[in-house]
């Protein structure tokens, strides 16, 4: 029997609904908030109000673009967490209206796992590459840095973590300070094309495990720029794509080197990278070359799910609806990953 999950993403400032029949996603629209570019950040007040604009027209469309109406739904996948308290209370309190509404059932999906899974979306045309269970996922976004052991669909475990600095953060402050406009991955990604990764160098971190840690890196690229602003006053302007290629292949560095440890050990050859900064080009092509030198089976998401999106969320919310895990209407967001565990 087919299953037809309706899917709802708000945990930042992406809105997003989506449609999927089984595993195959039907419409997944996004509507972005450029509202926060001008502030250099995500402000909540403003994307939680945001949200409530957008819900109703994404949903509506993203129904017409599948060819179905609500009627049609057998569940309802919301993101509860972990993201923005305000934002995501946009989409679990819609979520839970349209289902007392319509009496239609309700799944929670956790934002990050989702992510994980978007590697198991296909599409109407064509089935995209899956990895076997159990696989290695580098899970890189703006607020979390991981390496997550996939045993299965519904069974996932954290094996490393950042203990401070998400990898985005370090992008996006680092390009702060350099004068560049948020978000500033994408453009420290563009400038990066044209520098010398090998221009300046940067600490890295000496952490256990497979734990990862940017704040060192993120003071050493500040005194790096502070010493040579006061020896040359026009120092970042004249040097902007060599520091952006240093930076980056740098950040990529301390990445790869973690998640090589972890494929040794762990002794899989299948591995996966998502979430946002999967989107960067050098840590795709970085992962794609490493894999080919080492024997892996590498899967890099499509750029369209590499994003906060909602197709995410609806295949996630697929498998937990398939093993009969379904939310009561008691339930509420939360916005760090701790809480959404307990």
């Amino acid at each position: 029997m087919d299953i037809t999950i309706l899917a709802l993403e708000s945990s930042c400032d992406d809105t997003s609904a989506a449609v999927l029949k089984n595993t195959v996603m039907l419409s997944n629209v996004i509507a972005s908030q450029a509202v926060h570019i001008k502030y250099g950040g995500v402000i909540p007040e403003l994307a939680s109000r945001a949200h409530q604009q957008n819900i109703i027209p994404v949903v509506d469309a993203a129904l017409k673009e599948a060819g179905i109406t609500v009627d049609n739904i057998d569940a309802i996948a919301f993101t509860r967490g972990p993201g923005l308290l305000g934002s995501l209370l946009v989409g679990v309190s819609f979520a839970k209206g349209l289902a007392i509404s319509h009496d239609i059932p309700l799944v929670e999906v956790n934002h990050l796992q989702g992510h994980i899974l978007s590697h198991f979306i296909d599409l109407p045309d064509r089935q995209l590459p899956h990895p076997s269970f159990p696989f290695l996922c580098l899970l890189v976004s703006g607020g979390h840095s991981q390496i997550v052991l996939v045993k299965s669909p519904l069974e996932m475990e954290i094996v490393g973590t950042t203990i401070d600095d998400a990898a985005g953060e370090a992008f996006d402050k680092c390009a702060k300070v350099m004068g560049l406009p948020y978000p500033g991955g994408p453009v420290i990604d563009r400038l990066a094309k044209e520098g010398d990764p090998k221009a300046f160098r940067f600490a890295k971190p000496h952490v256990e495990g497979y734990d990862y840690s940017f704040s060192g890196l993120k003071t050493s690229f500040l005194y790096t720029l502070r010493d040579r602003v006061a020896e040359e006053p026009g120092f970042i302007e004249n040097h902007r794509a060599d520091l952006c290629a240093s930076l980056q292949s740098t950040i990529i560095d301390i990445l790869l080197a973690k998640l090589t440890k972890a494929a040794k050990e762990y002794k899989i050859n299948d591995i996966a990278i998502a979430g946002g900064v999967s989107a960067n080009s050098g840590l795709r092509e970085a992962v794609t070359e490493t894999g080919r030198r080492r024997g892996w089976r590498t899967f890099i998401p499509e750029l369209k799910f590499t994003t906060d999106n909602a197709a995410m969320i609806g295949i996630s919310g697929y498998y937990r609806y398939l093993d009969g895990d379904l939310s009561s209407l008691e339930v509420s967001p939360v916005a760090r990953l701790e809480e959404l565990n307990r």
